[in-house]
């Protein structure tokens, strides 16, 4: 089984209905939020997201919870990025939580 089933499996074993999406190498995404808290898993490549805090880098495997609001900016990797998103009701979230392949 492929690392992207796994997560896959692992987030609609939360109740959760992932999309996939992804982009090429240097794309960008400006400043913007969203209405919706939304889950965000790195299936292959990178991205990094601008927010209040600083940058968060992901990889392969690392999950974003985003509490809905939460302004936000995107720059893909080199290698381009995959992703799995999921969105839940805005207030499921309440601070955005990065973490690391393997420990979620």
């Amino acid at each position: 089984m492929g690392e992207a089933t796994v997560l896959r499996e692992r987030l609609v074993g939360e109740g959760l209905d992932p999309g996939a999406w992804s982009n090429g190498p240097g794309d960008r995404y400006t400043a913007h939020d969203h209405a919706y808290d939304k889950v965000i898993v790195v299936t292959s490549g990178s991205i990094t997201f601008g927010l209040d805090g600083g940058p968060t880098e992901m990889a392969a495997g690392d999950r974003l919870d985003l509490p809905a609001a939460t302004t936000h900016d995107a720059n893909v990797g080199p290698t381009g990025v995959v992703c799995l998103e999921a969105h839940l009701p805005a207030g499921t979230f309440t601070v955005v939580m990065h973490r690391a392949a393997g420990s979620w």
